[in-house]
């Protein structure tokens, strides 16, 4: 009853109420900028992981090679469907597909941009999450055995449609008497995808196998496996036995390898963040120190009179300790109300920023992503909460204190 009669400030005592509104407004935003960028974090982590696992194999297999007669180490495949077939039979695997692959240019009039080709059976194609069922699609993907499919990004930047031509050209062509001449191709487009990943979707182009095998010169051979397995997240105890099952002289590259380092600049970038948002919330709960400083300043007197009148120095730190602790309950209880609710409509919201700035403030280009992805989750909103209510509480006892150890002779001296 005391702490909730000294917290309704009268106007008097106005230093006292905009000390405590400045400290309640503090800690909501900094426990919202909290919970904010926790959600960030996780969304961020979790679309790039996403993509990543939705149109790239979780490992792939490749042959470690032989040197030929022109001191060149081939390291491409002629059994495949073998390695296939027992690396498919692997307790956990999915779906283990042999490919070609190969770098080429692609050009449609006097547009031209370097392209991936991928190699690959219609079948296995259809199991691939990202390309199968993608974000946005045109096409049928059961078409693909009549042409070429590509990312919408080699779309755009060729300036083709569905149904349009696309010519590829490798410099790696026929050999003739007087040496090697570029191949040339043209494809009907018969599927556009968006795997949801701007560097796949602007590099990205799939060929029937028996096509990419023609055009690379690589008829009965295959370039590597690529292996999908159950719990991606766990590819580490896959890549032993896929291995032994391929046999000898296999190798093994897994998606934390080629995204590995990504991953842990992330990592290190989360904990950087978590800490200096943490001093932020401190900040402002030290706010909640100098209001009580004053408050117990201010009520001097009446520390004395319930003094004298038998209340002891634990129900004097009770009071000022509810006084502190109330307006970090209260700050935190709107923070997470805000931060989830920014959390939660980013989407229009980054909408509107953009609007505002009149566009370009998120390049796909440099992030890898087409939107700002936020994610809640419960452990990254109880550990904001646990944050402000443990700075909120542990910087309210030493004005507390303070207010329990005043001698009541001093408070009443002057009175």
């Amino acid at each position: 009853m005391i702490a909730w009669r000294y917290l309704r400030a009268r106007r008097a005592e106005g230093g006292v109420s905009t000390m405590t509104w400045i400290s309640l407004i503090g800690i909501t935003l900094a426990v919202a900028a909290l919970i904010i960028t926790l959600a960030v974090r996780t969304g961020f982590r979790a679309e790039f992981v996403d993509t990543i696992l939705g149109a790239n194999a979780h490992v792939t297999i490749y042959s470690a090679g032989e040197v030929t007669a022109q001191n060149r180490v081939d390291r491409t495949i002629t059994d495949f469907d073998a390695w296939a077939d027992r690396i498919g039979a692997v307790e956990g695997v999915t779906r283990a597909a042999p490919l070609v692959k190969g770098q080429v240019m692609a050009n449609n009039a006097d547009r031209n941009i370097g392209v991936q080709v991928f190699g690959i059976r219609a079948d296995d194609l259809k199991s691939i999450p990202g390309i199968n069922n993608p974000e946005t699609a045109t096409g049928s993907i059961e078409d693909f055995e009549d042409g070429i499919a590509i990312g919408l990004g080699v779309s755009r930047e060729l300036g083709i449609g569905l149904g349009d031509k696309i010519k590829l050209i490798s410099p790696n062509g026929v050999k003739t008497a007087f040496g090697t001449s570029p191949r040339v191709n043209v494809y009907d487009v018969t599927y556009i995808f968006s795997a949801g990943r701007y560097d796949i979707d602007s590099t990205r182009v799939y060929l029937p196998f028996a096509e990419a095998q023609s055009f690379f010169n690589k008829e009965g051979v295959a370039d590597e496996i690529e292996v999908m397995v159950e719990a991606p997240e766990e590819i580490n105890d896959y890549v032993g036995p896929t291995l032994r099952a391929a046999g000898e002289g296999a190798l093994a590259w897994t998606w934390e390898d080629s995204a590995g380092a990504f991953l842990r600049a992330l990592e290190i970038e989360d904990n950087v963040m978590f800490i200096i948002l943490s001093v932020l919330v401190l900040i402002a709960s030290m706010n909640i120190v100098s209001g009580l400083i004053m408050l117990v300043k201010n009520k001097g007197r009446d520390i004395g009179i319930l003094r004298t009148m038998g209340l002891t120095e634990g129900s004097v730190l009770r009071v000022f300790f509810l006084c502190g602790s109330v307006t970090g309950i209260a700050g935190t209880i709107f923070g997470v109300i805000l931060g989830c609710l920014f959390a939660t409509y980013i989407d229009p919201i980054f909408a509107f920023v953009n609007y505002l700035s009149g566009g370009g403030v998120w390049d796909p280009s440099i992030r890898g992503i087409y939107a700002l992805p936020a994610k809640l989750q419960t452990g990254d909103v109880l550990s904001a909460v646990a944050m402000s209510l443990g700075l909120s509480f542990i910087v309210t006892i030493f004005p507390a204190r303070r207010a329990a150890r005043m001698n009541p002779v001093e408070a009443l001296r002057y009175e």
